[in-house]
């Protein structure tokens, strides 16, 4: 059942909390040594709050649609009391004092939290092949990476142990995993969400989301945590509203932008026939494909990179005397980022401007973007470049290749929801991205809808 499903179930009494809750941390108990995606495990709290749950929902006290379901959150969200590492070793024995406000939220909401999902080290890569704490590994091929950072997260949704885990996303870290591991994924408009109380990665990047097996649950999680937080000095004030969709939403009339630069080239040309095939799909509902041409996204993927670099070292400069507390792979990228020059940095940001002007205008041609997630499915642990387009293709970095699509849509804060759209021949997930104007996540959720509308499957483990 998907997690709307779960709710209604609930409130008809056919099932408790409690025993969702069992049954979720005896599936983390079977699953999570294959596919390592919990790093922490809260069984008594959760426990103690799905009882709590049931005696409020007995009474009638619904909090709404989150009320005594079990889900996660990223190692990076603080958790009063309990640790929060951030994938990093320099963080391994630091337990919050208080709840980030995404934590918070789902708390008044009645959510049970079972526990902390693994990520790639400080939110900084694509694989969560983490050197402190494991690899994470993707439940529909456990030699593979399930994508990053918040591998964890995807990993713990796709295998069934929760209908739901927040991630964050600061060039792709929710994306990438929803198209690596099939699920829903979903990054909100910049400010949308509070980062209050989570670890940073790059102040003007970081997007907290959630992962599900829905899409109407995951809007169902929005309408939980966005809204302002005047803690958070980048919160917006924009009104909340429901993000849910109808079951079946009508997009007659909508006009979908099909890209003819740069978002379809170099693919697997499984992913590029699937992806295409969607919009088959939208124009059979009645939308209207919009070829078009988008701005310049490898000098927008350039900018995001300096910007990232030079931030994500600015933020972890004081911790850079410990060394050996970083992995191989990450302490390289901020050493990099410590030797761009500020004019690197400022130029980066000034272009930014432009290249939001430069997407603004598109609103005018189209309601939404559909691209591509990743030109790829998901490689194998370990492997550090990939051939794309079979014998005859090329080889790519795999960090490069699996950023190039999404990487450029953080700079301009942009909301984004990734959807499953299909497998390759060895069964593997291929994902699309659906991009709207600055808090129409409502809009992008109505078309995901359309596009898939029933729960995405679970892999055999």
């Amino acid at each position: 059942m998907t997690l709307l499903e779960t709710a209604a179930a609930l409130r008809r009494r056919e099932i408790s909390s409690t025993e969702l809750t069992s049954a979720a941390l005896e599936r983390i108990a079977r699953l999570n040594p294959a596919t390592n995606a919990m790093q922490t495990v809260m069984a008594e709290s959760a426990r103690e709050r799905a009882k709590q749950a049931d005696e409020e929902l007995a009474r009638g006290e619904g909090r709404g649609p989150l009320h005594g379901i079990p889900v996660a959150v990223k190692d990076l969200f603080y958790t009063k009391g309990v640790r929060t590492t951030g994938g990093s070793k320099l963080f391994e024995d630091f337990v919050p004092d208080q709840d980030a406000a995404v934590v918070e939220r789902l708390r008044s909401g009645g959510a049970v939290l079972v526990g902390k999902t693994g990520m790639h080290e400080l939110a900084y890569g694509i694989t969560s092949s983490n050197p402190h704490f494991g690899a994470v590994r993707n439940p529909w091929d456990r030699d593979r990476i399930p994508g990053g950072s918040s591998g964890g997260s995807a990993a713990a949704v796709a295998a069934g142990m929760v209908s739901m885990a927040m991630g964050s996303d600061t060039g792709g870290s929710i994306r990438i995993p929803a198209a690596f591991c099939g699920v829903v994924g979903l990054k909100p408009t910049y400010g949308r969400v509070s980062r209050f109380g989570a670890m940073p990665l790059a102040f003007t990047l970081d997007h907290m989301g959630p992962l599900t097996r829905s899409v109407r649950d995951a809007a169902a999680v929005l309408n939980v945590i966005a809204g302002f937080d005047p803690r958070d000095h980048t919160s917006s004030r924009r009104p909340v509203e429901n993000f849910v969709p109808d079951t079946e939403p009508s997009i007659r009339g909508l006009r979908i932008g099909l890209p003819e630069n740069f978002y379809f080239d170099r693919l697997e040309p499984q992913v590029d026939a699937t992806v295409r095939a969607a919009f088959r799909t939208a124009e059979s509902h009645g939308a209207e494909i919009v070829p078009l041409r988008v701005p310049d996204i490898a000098a927008l993927n350039t900018v995001a990179r300096v910007i990232l670099l030079a931030e994500a070292s600015a933020l972890l400069e004081p911790h850079l005397e410990h060394r050996d507390c970083f992995g191989p792979d990450v302490l390289s990228l901020l050493d990099q980022g410590r030797l761009l020059p500020a004019t690197d940095y400022i130029n980066a940001q000034r272009l930014r401007s432009v290249f939001q002007s430069e997407f603004a205008g598109l609103w005018s041609r189209v309601d939404c973007l559909v691209t591509p997630t990743a030109p790829i499915t998901a490689p194998r642990i370990g492997e550090t470049t990939v051939t794309i387009g079979g014998p005859d293709g090329h080889d790519e970095d795999v960090r490069l290749a699996t950023t190039r699509l999404v990487r450029g849509i953080n700079p301009l804060g942009l909301p984004v929801v990734a959807i499953p759209c299909g497998a390759d021949q060895r069964g593997l997930p291929i994902g699309l991205q659906i991009v709207g104007q600055p808090f129409a996540e409502a809009l992008i959720l109505r078309v995901a809808q359309a596009l898939v509308p029933v729960e995405v499957p679970v892999p055999r483990l």
